[in-house]
């Protein structure tokens, strides 16, 4: 049985390291969707050729070595800012 949207967007946040919100804005400019998928959300067939498309091009880019996991802005950010600071 094939997974659902939502069970493959789970892996793909897992893999990638991306938060929800980040993830829903880049692929379909909706920091909302991750969370409302969670809540019921039935997208549209778009909706989901578009996730996927971000998905599949995403792991591409990543296999190529042009993309790192996005990760946590604030933990990076607080990180460079950390490195930076002499005590």
């Amino acid at each position: 049985m094939e997974r659902s949207l939502l069970q493959r967007i789970e892996a793909f946040l897992k893999e990638s390291a991306m938060p929800p919100s980040v993830f829903g804005r880049a692929a379909v400019r909706d920091p909302r969707l991750v969370s409302d998928l969670r809540g019921g959300r039935e997208p549209g067939h778009r909706v989901i050729c578009r996730v996927e498309h971000f998905m599949n091009k995403w792991r591409a880019e990543r296999h190529a070595g042009r993309v790192a996991p996005e990760g946590d802005r604030r933990i990076r950010t607080a990180r460079t800012l950390g490195a930076g600071v002499q005590a």
